[in-house]
């Protein structure tokens, strides 16, 4: 009982780590919290059967943390994302300009003629206009190490729905300025 516990506590603490370390998006994310709870109640009875009161507080404690984490992700992210999307959709039928959620520009790929260029990383917009002056993609590299940041004028890129599209080629995204992970153009 015990060996099998402790191998279900490993696993799912790993999967869990992986798929919420992989910010996919707040469902994504939740369902790792699900599989992150999995494993601390697994770790959690693990402390109970071999007597390990460290083992049972740290994982009660836990258990909270990961159920919080399946609200926030699950319930209220997912509907805040829900809402926005709602929005975004219903401005296509106003004759006002369209909507989209600013967060898109920190999640989606940047794209040009179908094909994925780089992935978008955030965007700066001015403090008193709130126009937004330029997006930042990366490209390249693992998991951000080895990545190539750069920096697109607004003013080449355009929203379609819940894609980031821009005229650019591959070789004219190249030749854009790169920018340093710590220290963006202030213009």
């Amino acid at each position: 009982m015990e060996t099998s516990l402790s191998w279900v506590a490993t696993i799912a603490t790993i999967t869990a780590a992986t798929i919420t370390a992989s910010n996919l998006g707040s469902r994504i994310t939740g369902y790792g919290f699900i599989v992150f709870t999995v494993g601390s109640i697994a770790w959690f009875s693990l402390g109970i059967a071999t007597g390990q009161q460290a083992l049972v507080w740290t994982n009660a404690a836990l258990t909270v943390l990961n159920l919080f984490g399946i609200w926030r992700w699950l319930g209220r992210q997912a509907k805040v994302e829900e809402g926005a999307k709602a929005a975004s959709e219903a401005s296509q039928a106003v004759p006002t300009e369209t909507l989209f959620p600013v967060s898109l520009l920190a999640r989606v790929k940047l794209a040009s003629s179908g094909t994925d260029l780089a992935n978008c990383v955030d965007a700066m917009a001015g403090c008193n206009s709130g126009r937004i002056r330029y997006l930042v993609v990366s490209e390249g590299g693992i998991a951000g190490a080895g990545e190539t940041l750069r920096r697109v004028p607004w003013s080449d890129v355009r929203v379609e729905g819940d894609r980031v599209v821009t005229g650019l080629s591959d070789t004219q995204l190249n030749a854009l300025q790169k920018v340093p992970k710590d220290e963006w153009p202030a213009r």
